[in-house]
């Protein structure tokens, strides 16, 4: 069975295309009863809010009846901004050599978060140096990582 976050992903990537935009990513936050649905956009000449209106309206229209979450959520529409989040290996791929911060899903070397720049991307994850050691982490078991600007 898949996961809410995996259902969203399939229902908006669909959505994006049409409107000639590409999905950057989908975020999807807990709090309680209610949920939290982030989708990041993006286009090579950059967006604007028409364009997070557009895609708001065309998600909210389909989540109406497809119902991929249960309870309420709010819906969040932005561009992934200067410190985006990376989701995809792909992704990491575009910002080798740059600065980036993130969390595993289980303890590394005694911690969760780390940081350090961004020395290359393998076939299942990829290599920060931190304090100039170098540390392997599986695409896996990042919770969470984003660009520092």
């Amino acid at each position: 069975m898949k996961g809410a976050s995996a259902v969203v992903d399939e229902l908006v990537g669909p959505i994006v295309a049409a409107l000639d935009l590409d999905l950057w990513g989908c975020e999807l936050v807990r709090q309680g009863k209610y949920s939290l649905i982030r989708i990041y956009i993006d286009k090579e000449s950059g967006i604007d809010i028409s364009d997070c209106e557009r895609v708001s309206r065309q998600v909210s229209a389909v989540f109406d009846v497809e119902e991929p979450i249960a309870g309420e959520y709010t819906l969040e529409v932005s561009s992934p901004g200067l410190e985006r989040p990376l989701f995809r290996l792909s992704q990491f791929q575009q910002y080798v050599g740059d600065e980036i911060q993130l969390r595993v899903k289980r303890p590394q070397d005694g911690r969760k978060n780390f940081k350090g720049d961004l020395v290359r991307v393998g076939d299942n994850g990829i290599f920060l140096s931190i304090d100039g050691k170098e540390f392997e982490f599986q695409h896996s078991d990042i919770d969470k990582a984003n660009l520092i600007y």
